[in-house]
């Protein structure tokens, strides 16, 4: 595990957790896995799914009934972000405020971290 022992790689916002429980209860999902992959303009993007089962090797993040699990290879780029979900006239959406980015493309859809090499 990366960070500071007894602090919680991530940390949810109360609208984050809503979002969350609302979710895992429609879909009967055990929470929601983040992960980053390569890929999108800035050469980085975050994945989320909704899973059945936690893989022993994720982070489990817990708040208020909501559950959140780091996939292993995301836990370094992740420490430190909090999560919101956001709603506004267009679109709902979770934001991601990660101290880890150095850049966001302009649709906002991939990042770059820091310390990370040119794709």
């Amino acid at each position: 595990m990366f960070g500071i022992p007894g602090k919680q790689a991530v940390t949810l916002t109360p609208a984050a957790v809503r979002q969350i429980v609302r979710l895992m209860d429609k879909d009967h999902s055990a929470g929601l896995r983040i992960g980053v992959k390569k890929g999108g303009c800035a050469g980085m993007e975050y994945t989320m799914d909704y899973v059945a089962d936690v893989n022993p090797m994720d982070e489990v993040i817990e708040q208020d009934g909501a559950r959140v699990m780091i996939a292993p290879m995301a836990q370094m780029f992740l420490f430190g972000t909090e999560i919101d979900y956001e709603t506004s006239l267009l679109e709902s959406t979770f934001r991601f405020n990660n101290p880890n980015v150095a850049e966001a493309c302009g649709c906002g859809e991939s990042i770059k971290f820091k310390d990370q090499p040119a794709a």
